[in-house]
């Protein structure tokens, strides 16, 4: 099952999801990221990905990307489609091939304000852990929650979570 995990600059709450449910959900799900408009130059946020390797979980190869790229012909083919902040719940999204199913799970951003380094490294980690909790609710479900026909209800009653 591919999942895409979508923001707006795909710089850290899109990133986490993205490299947590590739640690967690082993041959079953792949999972990607990209944002609505991810700023020229963007990068993965320094202090998502040091969480992140101090979770044990692997960066290689992670980088901001545009939706775009996976709307165009020869993109992997996604199943389900996740918003994981509110600007990006609300812009009008690319048709996507397939038409998966999707789903919003909001989560505020790690990265907002002045704050200094460890508090916002501390709000990387507790993003980590509301993700980590949902992504683990959403592996273990049956395959025949994870039907298309039922997979994007299946991932609304996770939002609850």
């Amino acid at each position: 099952m591919n999942v895409l995990f979508l923001c707006t600059h795909n710089s850290a709450r899109s990133i986490l999801a993205e490299a947590l449910l590739n640690h967690l959900g082993g041959p079953r799900f792949t999972a990607y990221s990209a944002g609505s408009s991810p700023r020229a130059n963007q990068q993965p946020n320094p202090l998502g990905l040091q969480v992140l390797q101090g979770a044990g979980i692997a960066t290689d190869g992670l980088r901001s990307k545009s939706w775009d790229e996976f709307a165009a012909p020869g993109a992997p083919h996604m199943d389900l489609i996740v918003t994981v902040c509110d600007n990006a719940a609300g812009e009008v999204c690319p048709v996507w091939p397939g038409h998966p199913a999707s789903v919003h799970w909001g989560y505020p951003d790690p990265s907002e304000g002045d704050a200094p380094d460890e508090v916002k490294r501390e709000a990387f980690r507790q993003t980590l852990l509301a993700m980590k909790r949902r992504l683990e609710l959403l592996i273990s479900l049956p395959p025949s929650k994870l039907d298309k026909a039922v997979l994007g209800e299946s991932a609304r009653e996770l939002a609850k979570h």
